[in-house]
């Protein structure tokens, strides 16, 4: 296999592995700004059910020092009615003890719904507290595991740069500048096998005299549907003509 062919396979794979690389690096952070949103949400939840229970708390003791005021009017009431005079003023005490009864039984029920509402909620409240104490434990480690592997794929990153740069420097320019327009016109993809006389990319099958030209390994040819530079590997010979270790593996 000529220089310039076994350089752009092995071109190819550094810019596969760059490539990627550069998607995690620029993955990473949205990941963070996610779990960091979410933890978030859960706190202002979280804030909100806090703000709920207490709202709940001081409504019921409102309602309390409510139904206490109902209370002692009734019982100023009933002693200013065993003063009354006649029927028709005793009838009127027994009137505003009765509506002061009905407020009592009002305030007293709502009392019973808040109950059952601070229980759901206080429910709400120690769970979220569990499981935020955890939630933000785990986004910690996530981050210092982001922060790392940041890190490592920085390293690996500038690693296979310099690699590339060196491939280039031993690719001939014409090779090099082929190699770059396919790439840039084809998805990233420059570089086919040819496998039973199919190019393995655009499963176009080649003309027979051009498969043979093309096993030969001793020139660039291209592919006549996808223009993709074409290279065979011979199955007796498969490691030769095999990518050379990469440090992004």
């Amino acid at each position: 296999m000529i220089p310039d062919l076994r350089l752009a396979i092995h071109l190819q794979s550094l810019d596969q592995g760059i490539a990627e690389l550069e998607r995690e690096i620029a993955a990473l952070p949205k990941h963070i700004a996610e779990i960091e949103r979410q933890l978030d949400q859960h706190l202002r939840r979280l804030e909100a059910d806090r703000s709920a229970l207490s709202g709940n708390q001081k409504e019921s003791k409102k309602l309390e020092g409510d139904v206490q005021v109902e209370e002692q009017k009734i019982s100023k009431l009933r002693g200013q009615m065993v003063q009354a005079k006649t029927n028709e003023v005793y009838r009127a005490f027994q009137h505003e003890i009765e509506f002061c009864e009905k407020e009592i039984r009002k305030f007293e029920d709502r009392i019973l719904d808040l109950m059952s509402e601070s229980e759901a909620l206080e429910k709400n409240v120690r769970g979220a507290e569990v499981s935020l104490k955890a939630e933000k434990k785990q986004v910690e480690r996530e981050k210092t595991d982001t922060r790392d592997r940041t890190a490592l794929d920085r390293k690996q990153l500038a690693e296979g740069q310099a690699e590339r740069d060196r491939a280039v420097a031993r690719m001939s320019p014409a090779a090099y500048a082929a190699y770059e327009r396919i790439r840039s016109k084809r998805g990233g993809v420059a570089v086919a096998e040819v496998v039973e006389g199919l190019c393995t990319v655009c499963h176009m099958v080649l003309r027979p005299q051009f498969f043979q030209d093309v096993r030969r390994n001793e020139e660039i040819l291209y592919c006549e549907s996808c223009g993709r530079m074409l290279y065979y590997v011979p199955p007796a010979a498969a490691e030769e003509a095999a990518p050379g270790p990469s440090v992004l593996s």
